[in-house]
């Protein structure tokens, strides 16, 4: 009886694993299947409209441009309101790029009426640079540089909790209720720049 009872011991233990296991897998599953991939290597320009005459191509394995007669941007099809995206992107040394989100017009895309997330290692005032969000939060020091190598943004749009992480350091944590919901745009300003994955999962 004490040999049956062991084994049922160690059957009932092993089932109860192996459940813990099928139940984390399919939680990962789903956590996965919950991000929409809007960028993916040189697909998904049909994702955005193009704002501006910037050469916006498909190559390299990735979206990108590094020319026009002025600032220019890619503008999501879909709006947004509380969100939580990662964006890879590279970046020339004298770049004037930037991640706008929740764009109150989606035909006038500017820092006033959309969040900017900056990629500008040599902005003027280098506070509201690189990692910062321009005219709510500039970043602290040391402040990061994005030039010549590639990074990543996750910028969460959580009501009014705005933050910001670039490569791994959160580089804003505010709150600011201004803006609530709109299309998202990746710009081009300067110098070139490249997005070689942007996906958003809805909060």
């Amino acid at each position: 009886m004490i040999l049956l009872k062991d084994y049922c011991d160690k059957f009932l233990k092993g089932l109860y694993s192996s459940f813990a296991v099928l139940f984390l897998i399919s939680f990962a599953s789903a956590a996965e299947s919950d991000w929409t991939t809007l960028i993916s290597g040189t697909d998904g320009l049909e994702n955005f409209n193009i704002e501006g005459d910037a050469d916006w191509t498909a190559k390299d394995n990735s979206i990108q441009a590094s020319s026009g007669t002025g600032p220019s941007w890619l503008v999501s099809k879909d709006s947004y309101a509380d969100f939580v995206l990662r964006v890879e992107f590279w970046a020339s040394d004298d770049a004037n790029s930037g991640i706008y989100v929740r764009c109150a017009d989606r035909e006038r895309i500017t820092d006033r009426t959309c969040y900017e997330a900056n990629i500008f290692d040599q902005r003027g005032d280098p506070s509201f640079g690189t990692g910062a969000i321009v005219h709510v939060a500039p970043v602290d020091e040391p402040r990061p540089k994005a030039g010549g190598t590639w990074n990543v943004f996750v910028i969460t749009m959580d009501g009014d909790h705005l933050m910001v992480d670039l490569n791994n350091k959160r580089t804003v944590d505010v709150r600011d209720e201004l803006l609530d919901s709109g299309p998202i745009g990746l710009q081009w300003g300067r110098g070139k720049i490249r997005f070689r994955k942007v996906e958003i999962r809805k909060l």
